[in-house]
């Protein structure tokens, strides 16, 4: 790996039952998220997905970028810029930016990460780092 790489992409389409799963397992039933007619009240005019939900798409390709060691050190800052709404296809990306010898730690290796909609518009914006050991 090196500077300028990307991360391995995820693509996902969003479907209200998937909100719905999310919702329930969450225990956040927020009614923009799963009451139509509040959602069609408010300023998105539909019904939305969980922040999170879509947030979890950059774990995914975080994980399915660096395996283990994702899991043991990695940390994300992220900001939401725009909701994702059933029937959207969203896409997690990242690439590496800056990678870091550490002492007697390994490597941390820092990326820019972000999830865009099918219109290529940002949902969410951030960076992520994880630790290499070994």
């Amino acid at each position: 790996m090196k500077e300028g790489d990307s991360i391995t992409e995820v693509i996902k389409e969003i479907t209200s039952e998937q909100i719905l799963l999310y919702a329930e397992a969450s225990g956040d039933f927020n009614p923009i998220h799963i009451n139509t007619k509040f959602a069609e009240d408010s300023q998105f005019g539909r019904n939305i997905a969980h922040g999170m939900m879509i947030a979890a798409s950059i774990s995914e390709s975080m994980s399915l970028t660096f395996g283990p060691s994702w899991h043991d050190s990695g940390k994300v800052k992220i900001r939401f810029r725009s909701p994702a709404y059933p029937g959207d296809t969203v896409t997690a990306s990242g690439q590496i930016k800056k990678i870091l010898p550490l002492l007697d730690e390994g490597t941390e290796i820092r990326c820019s990460v972000s999830v865009t909609n099918q219109a290529g518009e940002a949902i969410i914006s951030g960076t992520s780092s994880v630790i290499i050991t070994g």
